[in-house]
């Protein structure tokens, strides 16, 4: 048995100790963003307090620390992924940035007319939206790859989808709003069978597991820092050396060339042609802090304590008999999302909320999703490691509050 001191975890959430209208705050909405330990946000204001200067451009002792705690960062990540290179590790704004950076610099050099981008029907929109911009530009096709009724990936389908057109797979690797893990290592495997190059969108996967790059075979792979307890406003993107020096720089500015002319420019070394202009600092030294800290507890404990919170949990909603679970895989993350009959998300959440409970409404940027299930929206709660059983319990209690209101 792994042991787990949740309880002790959870005091190092400062937000976790408020109340919300009058009542102990119930964070439910990990998969949205995740809150953030102590040690981060310190990180993040000593540097500002301590260390604020720009990197790479400066030779004083300011710029040095704040230069050498970037790459660092980059060397960890590295390693946390086990990438084979420092050069494989761009930094961006997040997943989304990242996805568009490939479907830009990539996308634009190999797809062409009557060409096939194939993605699943479970992707969040902005694994969807850069690749149809990518098909208008180019007059290559988008296709789809299917879900069953319970929320998994249909993978005779996914390998009737490959052929000579496809020039990617992007998929994601686990759901937003479903929950599922989908079979990663089986579909690079099988795309690379066929010579055809994997993204992985990765925002969902690595606060619950460990991710090595190298066992799933995928030629890109993404993440943001703010789903994996670290701030907002930073990510990576993850490429094979070999593809990212054939790929043309997404943005032009500083940091990110050799030397210009007026004649011509010459590009910086990987990973840097893609790192255009003054970074977010501050918050990729609280990606290293969020990333020891994770390291800290153990992946194992981790995705152990939340398998629990997930069977708990699921165990306790299916009691509401008017309650029904939109995504049932077999292979699932701490996230659940429901409907209630005859009574709207929105609804639910809003009422939830008197009670210091916070669950996610809506379509979760994954309208397709909606649509495969025919609801308009769901309600989401996404579990962390830094949440227990009790929580579950409340927010079951807090349904029945919800039910009892409305009917």
């Amino acid at each position: 048995m792994i042991t787990f001191d949740v309880e002790r975890i959870r005091q190092d959430f400062p937000i976790l100790r408020q109340k919300v209208r009058g009542k102990p705050l119930v964070y439910l909405d990990s998969a949205a963003t995740s809150q953030k330990p102590q040690v981060v946000i310190e990180a993040i204001s000593n540097y500002y307090q301590a260390e604020n200067a720009n990197i790479h451009r400066g030779v004083y002792y300011l710029s040095e620390i704040a230069t050498k705690a970037y790459e660092d960062t980059r060397l960890k990540v590295k390693e946390t992924i086990n990438a084979n290179s420092i050069k494989e590790i761009v930094f961006v704004r997040g997943s989304t940035e990242g996805i568009n950076l490939v479907a830009s610099s990539y996308g634009r050099k190999n797809a062409k007319e009557g060409d096939e981008i194939v993605i699943s029907a479970m992707e969040h929109h902005s694994n969807i939206v850069p690749w149809q911009m990518l098909c208008e530009e180019t007059g290559a096709k988008l296709r789809v790859i299917p879900i069953n009724d319970e929320g998994e990936l249909i993978v005779e389908e996914f390998e009737k989808l490959l052929n000579k057109k496809t020039k990617l797979v992007a998929i994601v690797h686990t759901s937003n709003s479903l929950g599922t893990i989908n079979p990663i290592k089986r579909l690079v495997d099988i795309a690379h069978d066929r010579n055809v190059p994997v993204l992985v969108d990765g925002a969902q996967a690595l606060p619950h597991g460990k991710i090595d790059v190298k066992k799933l075979g995928c030629d890109f792979f993404v993440f943001s820092s703010h789903k994996v307890f670290g701030p907002t406003g930073v990510g990576v993107l993850y490429a094979k050396e070999t593809l990212l020096e054939k790929m043309a720089p997404y943005q032009g500015g500083g940091d990110m060339i050799k030397s210009v002319t007026f004649e011509k420019t010459l590009y910086n070394d990987l990973p840097y042609r893609f790192e255009a202009g003054t970074p977010n600092i501050a918050g990729v030294i609280g990606l290293s802090k969020a990333l020891d800290y994770v390291a800290g507890i153990g992946y194992d404990k981790i995705a152990a304590h939340e398998h629990e919170l997930l069977n708990h949990a699921t165990a306790a909603l299916s009691t509401i008999k008017t309650l029904r679970i939109i995504g049932t895989a077999r292979e699932k993350a701490a996230v659940i999302s429901f409907v209630i009959e005859g009574i709207h998300p929105h609804d639910v959440g809003t009422i939830l909320d008197r009670d210091g409970i916070a669950v996610r409404t809506g379509h979760h940027c994954t309208q397709p999703v909606m649509e495969r299930f025919k609801v308009p929206a769901t309600s989401r709660a996404s579990f962390a490691f830094y949440n227990t059983k009790a929580e579950a319990d409340f927010l079951v209690k807090g349904l029945h509050n919800v039910i009892k209101l409305m009917n």
